[in-house]
């Protein structure tokens, strides 16, 4: 079965520095796919090069089996691959109704538009009690649901997560990865989610890659990573902090 989203060795820039090294990885229809990696790692400059914010300077990505790079990102939106931007972006003087509409501008099927509405609000409740109120008002819990939401409203093939823990308690991060669990086992959304917790990341992807300086350095199934030495000291704060600060990836053969 080919890949629904593929990357070939892209490098993308900031200016003159070269935040992207090369990175190739796929996605498959289904699948839950985690990008792990520290600040500055390339993880958000990932995503935005697919979503088409960024261009790259090098290499190919291929979504349903077409070249998708240099188009715009409102192009990339039709073709059914939506970005969940970190620090969620919600219209903060809109409703949270106003806000799910907006994240399906492209569609004119109203009355599959209305389902859908009522189908985000089975998942996330608290939108649904507080439809009329700005976005702005939520709690940062909330307005992290209600841009998952709206995502969801375009009725995407593939959803881009970007650090969807930011600044969530471990409780509320725990609620939100039950919900993305949910959509993916029940509704069948394929995700691919750019994160810092290690933990919860791993435990809802089906395979997973380590990016360090803009380079993918590790990549296996997610269960395996989690297992892994080198992903026990550097994400899941086995290791004290002298060692962390010392030690470098072992598994060297794995930079490209």
């Amino acid at each position: 079965m080919s890949a629904l989203l593929e990357v070939r060795n892209l490098e993308t820039f900031y200016g003159p520095i070269m935040a992207i090294r090369g990175v190739s990885l796929e996605v498959r229809e289904g699948q839950v796919v985690t990008v792990l990696g520290a600040n500055g790692a390339g993880k958000t400059t990932l995503l935005k090069t697919i979503s088409g914010i960024m261009d790259p300077e090098k290499g190919k990505i291929l979504f349903e089996g077409r070249e998708i790079q240099g188009k715009e990102p409102h192009q990339i939106v039709r073709q059914g691959i939506v970005q969940v931007p970190e620090g969620r972006e919600v219209f903060p003087l809109l409703t949270v109704a106003e806000n799910l509409a907006l994240g399906a501008y492209t569609r004119s099927d109203r009355s599959e538009i209305a389902r859908d509405r009522d189908l985000v609000f089975e998942y996330f409740p608290i939108l649904a009690e507080r439809r009329d109120q700005e976005a702005g008002t939520l709690s940062g819990g909330q307005q992290q649901m209600l841009a998952i939401g709206r995502g969801l409203m375009l009725r995407p093939k593939i959803m881009l997560l970007d650090e969807p823990s930011l600044g969530l308690s471990p409780l509320l991060t725990q609620e939100i990865f039950a919900i993305l669990r949910r959509l993916n086992k029940d509704v069948g959304v394929t995700m691919m989610l750019v994160e810092q917790n290690a933990a919860v990341a791993l435990d809802l992807a089906d395979h997973g890659y380590v990016m360090e300086l803009g380079r993918i350095v590790m990549s296996d199934r997610a269960e395996t990573l989690a297992a892994s030495e080198d992903i026990q000291n550097f994400y899941l704060g086995h290791a004290n902090e002298g060692a962390r600060g010392e030690r470098r990836w072992k598994k060297r053969k794995t930079w490209r």
